[in-house]
């Protein structure tokens, strides 16, 4: 069984700053392209390596109460989309695009729409079902895949290492609607966190595709020593859980690519 969690967790009062980009289509080591319409994220995930981000952002706060919003994000992008080769643009790598305060700016909304009119192959990458906002411009889009970063089967897990993010029910059912309506979907599990390896019994029907990576733990190792869970932070949770998720997926006919 999942260890108690936390009753209450404080959170900082949010700092929105909207700046002027100088750029938004940047090279990636993961898809040749990345857009990140926002610096920093509002979901605050304990393990998150884009938390380094925070040393040249010029913010004194802690990672999670401040974001960064790229008010000409899609302004620099029309200008960008022409100059430069056409190739896969990940959405997105170093924030969540359709954090809560997508649905005020909508940054990632009108990004999309300018990437998908050009035809530029997309691949989005979030935890929040905002994404089925756009569900008009994904259904037109003949080269884009919608994926869900999902860490863990059980949701006390979840509220115990991603306090501030959607719950995983949510996260499922959003992929199961994206999948519903002939929209490509994936999963991320990234970072197997306790209770991954049940997985598949959720996202059965879900998604095309899954991708498993083991990731850094560093910010998060706090976690597991206080709640007692460093057995799961042995090579043996990680292959054991990696393998169980590749078996139910060769056994359910959904591609599995194995990273870690």
């Amino acid at each position: 069984m999942p260890p108690q969690k936390d009753a209450t967790r404080e959170r900082a009062p949010l700092i929105v700053r909207e700046i002027e980009a100088k750029s938004i289509l940047s090279a990636s080591k993961i898809y040749p392209w990345v857009i990140n319409p926002y610096v920093g994220c509002e979901h605050a995930c304990t393990y998150c390596y884009a938390r380094y981000m925070k040393k040249f952002t010029g913010h004194g706060e802690p990672w999670g109460s401040f974001v960064d919003v790229k008010v000409n994000a899609a302004l620099l992008l029309e200008k960008e989309i022409i100059r430069k080769r056409k190739a896969t643009v990940w959405v997105s790598g170093v924030c969540d695009p359709y954090q809560p305060l997508e649905k005020r700016y909508e940054l990632t909304r009108q990004c999309l729409r300018i990437l998908v009119s050009h035809g530029w192959p997309v691949v989005i990458q979030t935890r929040s079902p905002l994404v089925l906002r756009d569900l008009d411009i994904l259904r037109g889009a003949a080269n884009s895949d919608a994926g869900f970063s999902v860490t863990t089967a059980d949701d006390d897990f979840r509220q115990l290492f991603e306090p501030n993010a959607p719950p995983i029910p949510a996260r499922v059912n959003a992929l199961a609607e994206l999948h519903r309506f002939g929209v490509r979907t994936y999963a991320m599990i990234a970072p197997l966190l306790p209770g991954a390896e049940g997985l598949m019994e959720l996202l059965a029907g879900c998604v095309d595709y899954v991708l498993v990576d083991r990731m850094n733990y560093h910010y998060a190792d706090y976690i597991y020593r206080k709640h007692r869970l460093e057995t799961k932070l042995a090579e043996g949770y990680f292959t054991w859980a990696s393998r169980k998720i590749e078996s139910d997926c060769e056994r359910l006919g959904i591609a599995c690519t194995i990273v870690c």
